[in-house]
């Protein structure tokens, strides 16, 4: 059992452009998160399109371990945590405040992100790249919102 913590929303803006830092987002079910590139139409698209998840302890590893230093915005993902074991939350159910979510398959970096951003952090981040969800329940995140398994 564990008890963690939003930080950040990042919101995808249009293609190539860096995401920006968000006060809140409202989550959508079956959807994603409203004014997100990556919002979908209903019913079309794929569901791990819709939220994704990045620790911040594997950010700050990157660091410590001497590969490179980033913003937790460059690693792409949607939501930055703390205290979340992300890779256990594939196939289980979880809430981040009120938002219910299911972790769908973990989101390993790929060469795009690696050409948006800087050379070894796809090495860097590998099985522990982050988390891609779906939304089951709606919403609104802010960060300091308390995530927890269900």
């Amino acid at each position: 059992m564990f008890e963690g913590q939003l930080l950040a929303i990042h919101i995808h803006g249009p293609k190539g452009e860096d995401l920006r830092l968000a006060d809140s987002a409202v989550a959508v079910a079956g959807r994603g998160l409203e004014g997100d590139r990556y919002f979908r139409k209903p019913g079309a698209g794929d569901p791990a399109t819709e939220v994704t998840l990045v620790e911040s302890e594997a950010v700050e590893a990157l660091k410590g371990e001497g590969v490179m230093e980033i913003a937790p915005v460059k690693a792409r993902r949607n939501l930055l945590t703390r205290g979340v074991p992300l890779n256990h939350l594939v196939g289980r159910e979880f809430t981040v405040g009120d938002v219910v979510l299911r972790g769908i398959r973990l989101c390993e970096p790929c060469d795009h992100l690696e050409g948006l951003t800087v050379k070894g952090i796809k090495d860097g981040l590998r099985h522990r790249g982050g988390l891609r969800a779906e939304i089951l329940t709606g919403g609104t995140l802010r960060p300091g919102d308390v995530i927890r398994p269900r």
